[in-house]
């Protein structure tokens, strides 16, 4: 009779055990290991629940007004530009004079010489020279044969039938920079052969990367434009004209987007210059997880411009918005939805968790505890 009491009590014991560790385990179910949010979390952060997020199903009119992707290019200012002559003069500029005078006793030329030569003739940041007997003397906005009249008409109230020539020995006031991935980065006058942005940089040696993710900027001033070096050479209107000062900046496109959750990888990925869609960035990163993505809650995260946020929600915006777009992957129409939808800069692709994936790990927890309780008590028996 003991020891059937003493049976009774130790099943008992065990019973309190096993049902105290399943409930401590199912209260603890929530600090369970995951890749992140499920999708019942993230949707009850919209905009609708007292959130600071839309949440937006991606159909045709998502696709038809949230899919843009923003431009390189060059404004008006930089296509309308004319090409810089090669052969003006401009502050900077190192030029050479030869000087011949009609007479034996010039007012340039030594004793018995009948021609004076005047070298390393530098422009000044006005735009003058100076030259004996003609004074200071414009040079910066002509051509070397517009200066050699101007200088010849100076010098001819003092000397009869002076003859001038002019010699454009340096072109360091008409310069371009070039910085960034390039072969050759330095400061490069802009001659006739090197007039435009291509010609400059086959000057330069080219691009040290990958010409597919080359990004060639243009900074003028104030102004600033940006091309893809393939459009350069594919697109004749975006081969600009160059203009002194010009500062040109060669680097690898840093465009990209990051994939996070139940996919094949997580991980930042480039974009390069192609227009990818979100069915692609998913197969980039080895597709959705087969034992544990959600195909309901597959969402792309970004802040959205208030342009086309208005247009997406169809009511003015004035700010930009966090917007949480969901591609269903089970209805009939959505992996072409995914297909249509453009993955832009600074996109986060997120994928959900299947709600069965949790539930393995709390079943997987409760089943591992049982089995530590029964060897505890087996220890004890």
């Amino acid at each position: 009779m003991a020891t059937e009491t003493r049976t009774a009590s130790n099943r008992g014991t065990r019973l309190s055990l096993t049902v105290a560790l399943i409930a401590a385990t199912a209260l603890s179910a929530c600090g369970l290991p995951r890749s992140g949010p499920n999708k019942q979390e993230i949707l009850s952060g919209a905009v609708e629940n007292g959130g600071d997020a839309h949440v937006i199903y991606v159909n045709n009119h998502v696709n038809r007004t949230a899919n843009y992707t923003p431009a390189y290019g060059f404004s008006n200012e930089f296509l309308n530009a004319g090409t810089v002559a090669a052969d003006e003069i401009r502050p900077g500029d190192t030029l050479g004079l030869m000087i011949w005078e009609n007479v034996d006793d010039g007012l340039l030329a030594s004793l018995g010489q009948s021609s004076t030569q005047l070298q390393q003739l530098q422009v000044d940041s006005g735009g003058y020279i100076f030259v004996p007997y003609a004074g200071r003397v414009r040079a910066a906005g002509n051509t070397p044969d517009q200066l050699r009249q101007i200088i010849t008409s100076r010098l001819e109230n003092q000397t009869p039938d002076p003859q001038v020539t002019v010699t454009r020995m340096a072109g360091d006031g008409a310069t371009v920079s070039i910085v960034g991935k390039a072969f050759g980065q330095g400061i490069y006058p802009i001659e006739r052969p090197t007039r435009t942005l291509s010609a400059m940089l086959a000057k330069a040696g080219g691009v040290s990367v990958e010409p597919e993710v080359a990004v060639i900027t243009v900074k003028r001033g104030r102004e600033t434009g940006k091309v893809w070096l393939s459009d350069l050479y594919f697109n004749p209107s975006y081969d600009i004209a160059l203009r002194p000062g010009d500062v040109i900046l060669v680097e690898e496109d840093q465009r990209n987007f990051t994939a996070l959750g139940a996919l094949g990888g997580q991980t930042k990925v480039p974009l390069g210059n192609e227009q990818i869609s979100a069915i692609e960035a998913i197969a980039m990163v080895g597709g959705l997880s087969t034992n544990t993505a959600d195909p309901t809650g597959v969402f792309v995260l970004r802040d959205e411009p208030a342009r086309v946020a208005s247009a997406v929600l169809g009511q003015p915006i004035g700010s930009t918005q966090r917007m949480a777009y969901v591609l269903d992957m089970t209805r009939p129409n959505g992996l072409f939805l995914a297909r249509d939808f453009l993955i832009r800069d600074g996109d986060t692709i997120y994928v959900t968790e299947a709600p069965y994936v949790q539930w393995q790990k709390i079943l997987g927890a409760i089943t591992g505890s049982a089995g530590s309780v029964r060897q505890l008590e087996n220890l004890a028996n």
